[in-house]
Parts: C-alpha cells; sequence; structure tokens
C-alpha cells in the first residue's frame, strides 16, 4: 500500500474521531451527564497532534497512537457499562481500533520513504 493513501484514510478517520467525540462530549454536557468544563478537557489531548497529523508528519502518527489509547479505553468502558450509548460505543471502538492499526503503518512507511529510522547497534558501533 501508497504512503499516500495510507495517510489520506488515517486523515480523514482520525478528523471524523475528533468531529464524533467533541459532538458526542459536548453533547452529554449541554444535557447535563457532564459539565462543559469536563467535555471541553476530554476534547483536548486529540487536538495536540492534529497539525502534524493534517501536514502527514510521521513522527506524529507514531505518538499518537499513545493518545488514541485513552479514548479507546473510553470505548471499551463505555461499550460494556452503557445500554443507551451501545452504538456510539461501537462506533468509537472501530474507528479507533483501525486509527491504531493505520497510524503505526503509515509512520512506518512514510519513514521509510523519508529515509527516517533509527540506526541498528552495529552500525551505531562501527562509526
Amino acid at each position: 500500500m501508497k504512503s499516500s493513501s495510507l495517510f489520506q484514510l488515517s486523515r480523514i478517520g482520525y478528523i471524523a474521531l475528533v468531529l464524533l467525540l467533541s459532538a458526542w462530549f459536548i453533547g452529554q454536557g449541554v444535557r447535563g451527564e457532564y459539565s462543559v468544563l469536563f467535555s471541553i478537557l476530554w476534547i483536548i489531548p486529540l487536538l495536540f497532534p492534529l497539525a502534524g497529523i493534517i501536514r502527514g508528519n510521521p513522527y506524529t502518527y507514531a505518538w499518537a497512537s499513545f493518545i488514541l489509547c485513552l479514548y479507546m479505553l473510553h470505548g471499551l468502558t463505555l461499550l460494556y457499562l452503557a445500554e443507551t450509548d451501545l452504538a456510539f460505543a461501537l462506533i468509537e471502538v472501530g474507528l479507533i481500533a483501525a486509527l491504531l492499526v493505520a497510524f503505526p503503518f503509515y509512520a512506518r512507511i512514510r519513514g521509510r520513504e523519508l529515509g527516517l529510522g533509527l540506526k541498528k547497534l552495529k552500525e551505531k558501533t562501527k562509526e
């Protein structure tokens, strides 16, 4: 798979996730289940890697997966506990699972295209 198609899919998926979670958390705040401030605080970590993801920076894709793990825990917990938000929880978990696969693959493929990467210990000791 080319990095350009994986980049487009990953970027669209991440933006969809940001919009989905923003709408859900703000909706929860408006309905009074959470405070509005708490809802906004849940969205902020998603915004940290947004610029690098839009630009296609492979390093950003590599570390953004760690942030996605927090939201995967939220989705799995919601999937287990919620009775009324089951469809939302399934969509959240499915989208995050797809991104947790796509992000590292894009980072690896694009990093190789750009010649980035860690040198092996043997190569370092020769220098």
